[in-house]
């Protein structure tokens, strides 16, 4: 009976909710956010729109959380950025080639084994598990992209976000991006 109290004992939390965050850093989340996803989106509807290329993918909401709003975190540093989603990108497209006649395989394969090669390579971005998934559920204009995918949109458009990165993050003094490169 003690090994159940225990295990939910777990769920209760090790620590307080953090403090709130100043005006001025919501400000900067807020710019950088905003540039960053204005860069992929313009790119994705006045330049490759009709030429079956795509630069937004869903993924890039919750890298820009990371990238302009959780800017010290190890997740959103360029490595993980870019290393997370062109590793995610091509074991996604993998997966969907390998199981598309099993959907549910293909999109547990995509996330599960995504996460096991970010973790193994050290570029553990959780917006990759959505690059991952997206690969298998994306539709045909996904599908059609094949490899491709996993450069465009995929590893330019993540590319895209971190020049903007780390141009806005280091505007003000009181922020600095990256902690890290490699």
């Amino acid at each position: 009976m003690s090994a159940i109290k225990e295990y939910f004992n777990k769920m209760r939390g090790t620590s307080k909710s953090p403090g709130a965050v100043s005006s001025v850093e919501i400000f900067w989340s807020w710019t950088g956010a905003f540039a960053g996803i204005s860069a992929v989106a313009l790119i994705h509807y006045k330049i490759l729109s009709g030429t079956g290329y795509q630069m937004v993918i869903g993924s890039f909401g919750a890298s820009a959380v990371l990238i302009y709003g959780a800017i010290k975190s190890p997740l959103a540093q360029p490595r993980n950025l870019i290393g997370g989603h062109v590793i995610s990108g091509i074991i996604g497209v993998a997966s969907y080639t390998l199981f598309h006649n099993e959907m549910w395989l293909a999109s547990s394969v995509a996330v599960a084994t995504a996460i096991a090669v970010m973790h193994a390579t050290k570029t553990l971005h959780p917006p990759g598990g959505a690059t991952a998934l997206i690969a298998v559920i994306g539709g045909e204009s996904i599908h059609k992209l094949g490899f491709l995918y996993a450069i465009v949109p995929a590893g330019t458009g993540a590319s895209i976000m971190l020049v903007v990165a780390l141009l806005v993050n280091n505007i003000p003094r009181t922020r600095r991006y990256p902690e890290f490169w490699l």
